[in-house]
């Protein structure tokens, strides 16, 4: 069995949900093709999808700011 790294490219603002058309911040790459998920579908999906998804890429992260470090 050999296995492949895949080099999924970050996902941008055009990216849209496959259930509801928000931005996607999730794909998941099946070996049939891909899904694209905003956060609230990526995570009600998830049980069902992780056991057959090839990648998760889950940008979820960017939805929470992060802290601006403060000079003086």
């Amino acid at each position: 069995m050999t296995t492949t790294a895949l080099a999924t490219s970050p996902l941008k603002a055009t990216d849209r949900c496959d259930s509801c058309g928000a931005q996607a911040y999730i794909r998941v790459v099946l070996n049939e093709g891909e899904l694209l998920f905003c956060g609230h579908h990526g995570r009600r999906h998830e049980a069902k999808l992780r056991p057959i998804a090839v990648e998760w890429h889950d940008e979820t992260d960017k939805l929470t700011p992060q802290p601006t470090p403060v000079t003086d």
